[in-house]
């Protein structure tokens, strides 16, 4: 019995190593890139119409040689904390595997370390990007796409130059002028039945007495 109970406990703990092993956390990456982004702090976006502009350099503090492991840059849009709250689908994780975070994806470029100078990109804001207050994560992954280094366009805590940006609602203008004019045509459309069936009332009235 104890011998069964030894083996389960080992297959246990053999699984939950092979899980948790290779994981990468947030909090063991270094930050080595400057990251900017084009919006202003405050600056109101709209989804499918308007562009971000993204740019990043190596930290200038980064030792020579130390980004030899870097082979891709990946740039993300991700939510800030006030856009997380009671949303347990944007929830922030250390663990990046479950990190929900940065779940929109804005460019992914080959790294080259003999360039030094700032590289950006421009991105149109996609259409099903929901409303919501935003900063720009890039992260710097290896040959095996892990995460190995990561900038991003705020502080440490989330809570500067952050930029908002507006849903598309689904509405057309067009449809909320038909909406109007049928509900005026309604309106004047019940006002009519009742001011012709007020006359027929008043006729028949009128006709009653010489019958």
């Amino acid at each position: 019995m104890a011998s069964n109970a030894f083996l389960l406990a080992a297959l246990f703990l053999s699984c939950f190593l092979g899980f948790s092993h290779g994981n990468i956390h947030f909090s063991s990456l270094p930050r080595t890139l400057e990251v900017t982004a084009s919006p202003k702090p405050g600056q109101v976006l709209k989804a499918g119409v308007d562009k971000i502009s993204v740019t990043w350099v190596l930290n200038e503090t980064v030792k020579a040689g130390s980004d030899s492991s870097y082979k891709n840059i990946k740039a993300k849009l991700c939510y800030a904390p006030v856009s997380q709250v009671d949303r347990a689908w944007r929830k922030t994780e250390d663990d990046l595997k479950k990190d929900k975070t940065c779940q929109f994806s804005i460019v992914e470029k080959q790294y080259n370390p003999a360039n030094k100078t700032v590289q950006s990109f421009e991105w149109t804001v996609k259409r099903d990007i929901p409303t919501g207050t935003f900063f720009v994560r890039a992260y710097v992954l290896n040959s095996a796409g892990e995460e190995v280094a990561y900038g991003q366009t705020t502080d440490a805590k989330k809570g500067t130059n952050l930029f908002q940006i507006e849903s598309i609602t689904g509405r057309h203008i067009s449809l909320d002028i038909a909406s109007a004019c049928f509900s005026a045509f309604s309106v004047v459309s019940l006002f009519g039945f009742f001011f012709i069936d007020k006359r027929k009332a008043k006729k028949a009235a009128a006709a009653a007495p010489g019958q």
